[in-house]
């Protein structure tokens, strides 16, 4: 089954379980995440606009710079950025206090899916080392042959799912439409089309987004009065 890449308003149609369990995937599409479409610009205050789904966020609320990441669980190009730029944009500028850091859901198939809803499942301070945990054996469970579910489950377990919670979670239609709803929204709002996708200010990452990209963009909005 191809991932589900369309840019207007996906419905994944299937539990997150029941789709995970029944189906094969395909891994996502390089073309769709590398693809650098889509407005330079976006309105800050519609980007920031509060939803029913509560951003995942990290630093000051009050931070002169915000970054918004729109990425799926299953893209490779998320993966990367996740395992190997974060930590050094994260030391430099979140804890630093100088940036805050919303990470939202945009699935690209069904997989992505299942496994941003587990993230959000494990609650609190566990959210954001449980999306690095799986970005950084993403090829254990996004790409191996075989139903992926033990997989995921080996994972959750290091974040405390038991075998009811970690069902209790992929069945969470609520949830499941929350995100659905969160990627139609990015996609038909700001015309987010490929993974990741990042929104500095308001302004569009044009670059691929590695530390001096970042630089490049941060330190003149930082050092602007």
């Amino acid at each position: 089954m191809p991932g589900l890449s369309s840019q207007r308003g996906v419905r994944f149609g299937l539990l997150a379980l029941a789709a995970v369990a029944g189906l094969a995937f395909a891994s996502a599409n390089p073309t769709l995440a590398q693809s650098k479409k889509g407005p330079a610009e976006v309105s800050v205050d519609e980007l920031m606009k509060p939803t029913d789904l509560a951003d995942l966020a990290i630093g000051p609320k009050d931070a002169k710079v915000t970054i918004v990441e729109y990425a799926s669980m299953t893209c490779p190009h998320c993966a990367h950025f996740s395992t190997e730029v974060f930590e050094p944009i994260k030391k430099k500028y979140i804890d630093t206090g100088k940036v805050r850091f919303i990470f939202r859901e945009f699935p690209l198939d069904n997989l992505a899916a299942a496994v941003s809803m587990l993230a959000r499942c494990a609650g609190d301070d566990k959210v954001f080392p449980l999306i690095e945990t799986f970005y950084e054996k993403q090829a254990d469970w996004a790409f191996a042959n075989g139903s992926p579910v033990p997989k995921l489950f080996d994972i959750a377990k290091q974040a405390g799912f038991t075998q009811e919670s970690f069902d209790k979670c992929l069945t969470d239609q609520k949830l499941l439409d929350q995100i659905t709803a969160q990627r139609s929204r990015a996609s038909d709002t700001f015309g987010v089309n490929a993974t990741p996708t990042f929104f500095i200010n308001g302004k569009r990452l044009q670059e691929a987004p590695s530390v001096e990209a970042f630089d490049k963009v941060l330190e003149p909005l930082l050092a602007a009065k």
